[in-house]
């Protein structure tokens, strides 16, 4: 999977000075540690402004040529990968700096473990002088070899710890205290250049992938596409996406041993999440067959995990919506209804359910201020007429919403945007993907996501709005028909609640000022719409074509 790349000739120069520089700076502070001297200090002291300037020089090289856009994407992550590499070696060269510093505090230098800190500066050195070929040869195993200099580091800092802490619990003079407490200090500045060394070492891991990938990401990749790639040929990555929880999707092609192409979907990041997108996946298998992708291999490696899945024919609604003709998103939607109608019938439960959509919009508040402080606003007056804050009106309708339930749950998607919904018009056939929260729950909540994922995408042209709108509501007549035939009086101000919930929430993802406070206000809005009804209004109406198209006004 490595990439053959030649490194631009001006930058390596600055590279090969650059380690040469944090090598004999390390050299240095070895012989510091054997024979500390001011002469040796003042030649690690001095040097700062030229490991600085060598980094610039790396960084500047490597910017010039990603602006030029004349390199392809692989060559483009290498060049991040470099003033990556630069910056992480000058941080070595502060920490000399700072050691020497903290050796300075010293009382008395026989308190100095010299041979000790030697012995772990050889294998600074030794990670260092690798960087160089590891880099320009490509070298996978090299990388990984850097990285585990970290390990090593990582322990025998955790044993100075612990011998430290024994020497500060007895009882002696202030000066030896002090020393000690100094000595800790060098050795956590030390067991840091470890950990510089394993960023270095997972910045030439991504530049030989060509994605961002640490050391244990790449193991659980190594672990998948051994079960993946039946062939001869090498598997080749290629980004698809960058999730909000952090997880990489990125699409792995490879030719099997009768020479057909073959792919697949490779998600990896936080194990917990990981699992759970598993575990969704399979309920859905158990549930109803047939929806979601298979599941080729899964592997957890340290806190990251990875899972590779079947790729899906088709697109996506969102792609449907923006770029194909009217009569394919006309087949999508209606595919997507009688797909629905069969999920929900067959997994039908009696048990009344509440989505408590007030209490998952409280969790986010918090997401929400952070980033729209505006929307924060204490009660006021207004023409002598009382204005609630919007804390108030939530813990209204929380107390509210105890009262509404579904009468009935069914299994839902959990996350129904329309990027998570895939259709293929030549099988004719529904697939959903992004599985982590499905769960028995009101189906009113895949609804409601559905709906508000369509409005906040950012489109301006008025026929791309209109289409927006027709999908939206396309869905939200099919639901209120089976709402009817289900006999669920209270689908009306439940929706009402999510579409709310969904509004709101989705404004921690908007820096559009303008749209997201058109979600704010429409979120206010059909909040107190639903505490001017009574829980049994079986009347209640959404003005929905008015909350949907007035964007078109706003914008």
């Amino acid at each position: 999977m490595n990439y053959a790349m030649r490194i631009p000739k001006s930058i390596h120069e600055n590279l090969r000075f650059l380690i040469s520089e944090i090598t004999s700076q390390l050299v240095n502070l070895r012989l510091y540690f054997d024979n500390p001297s001011i002469t040796v200090a003042k030649r690690i002291l001095d040097r700062s402004g030229y490991t600085h300037n060598l980094k610039n020089n790396i960084h500047n090289g490597c910017l010039k040529l990603i602006l030029d856009h004349k390199d392809p994407y692989h060559e483009t992550a290498l060049l991040r990968s470099l003033e990556t590499i630069a910056t992480d070696l000058d941080r070595i060269a502060a920490l000399c700096r700072d050691t020497i510093q903290q050796a300075g505090y010293l009382k008395k230098n026989k308190h100095l473990p010299s041979k000790y800190y030697s012995t772990l500066l050889k294998h600074i050195e030794k990670g260092v002088a690798m960087v160089d070929a590891a880099v320009n040869k490509s070298d996978t195993r090299m990388a990984l070899k850097i990285g585990r200099i970290e390990q090593k580091l990582n322990r025998a800092y955790k044993q100075a710890l612990k011998q430290h802490i024994s020497k500060l619990k007895r009882k002696k003079r202030k000066h030896q205290t002090e020393d000690v407490v100094c000595t800790l200090f060098i050795a956590h500045s030390i067991e840091q250049m470890g950990d510089t060394l394993l960023h270095i070492s997972e910045a030439i891991l991504s530049a030989n992938l060509g994605l961002s990938f640490n050391t244990d990401r790449y193991h659980a990749l190594q672990a998948s596409i051994g079960e993946f790639n039946q062939g001869d040929t090498k598997p080749t990555l290629e980004t698809v996406a960058q999730t909000r929880s952090g997880s990489g999707i990125s699409g792995l092609n490879t030719t099997d041993k009768a020479g057909n192409a073959t792919s697949a979907i490779y998600k990896d990041g936080q194990k917990k999440k990981l699992k759970e997108e598993r575990d969704g996946v399979e309920s859905w298998h158990q549930i109803f067959p047939g929806l979601a992708p298979k599941i080729l291999s899964y592997h957890k490696q340290g806190q990251s995990a990875a899972l590779l899945i079947e790729h899906i024919a088709g697109e996506t609604f969102e792609q449907i919506l923006l770029y194909e003709p009217p009569e394919l998103l006309k087949r999508a939607m209606r595919q997507l209804q009688k797909t629905l109608t069969l999920v929900w019938d067959e997994t039908h439960t009696s048990e009344a359910v509440s989505a408590h959509y007030m209490q998952q919009l409280k969790k986010r508040l918090g997401s929400v201020y952070r980033l729209h402080p505006e929307f924060s606003q204490c009660h006021s007056q207004l023409c002598g007429v009382d204005v609630p804050s919007f804390d108030t009106l939530l813990e209204q309708a929380t107390e509210y919403e105890r009262s509404l339930k579904a009468p009935f749950s069914v299994y839902i998607h959990g996350d129904f945007n329309v990027d998570n919904i895939i259709y293929d018009p030549l099988e004719k056939r529904i697939n959903f993907i992004d599985l982590h929260r499905s769960t028995y729950m009101d189906y009113v909540q895949d609804i409601s996501v559905f709906m508000v994922s369509n409005y906040r995408l950012q489109v301006e042209d008025p026929k791309l709005r209109q289409r927006t709108l027709d999908q939206s509501y396309s869905l939200y007549c099919f639901a209120a028909n089976y709402a009817e035939r289900m006999g669920d009086r209270s689908f009306e101000l439940r929706l009402a609640l999510g579409l709310a919930r969904s509004f709101a929430t989705s404004t921690r993802f908007v820096l559009d000022r303008t749209l997201a406070r058109s979600m704010w206000m429409r979120a206010r809005y059909l909040i107190e719409s639903v505490l001017a009804s009574k829980p049994n209004n079986k009347y209640f109406e959404i003005p929905l074509r008015e909350i949907f198209m007035a964007r078109e006004q706003s914008t």
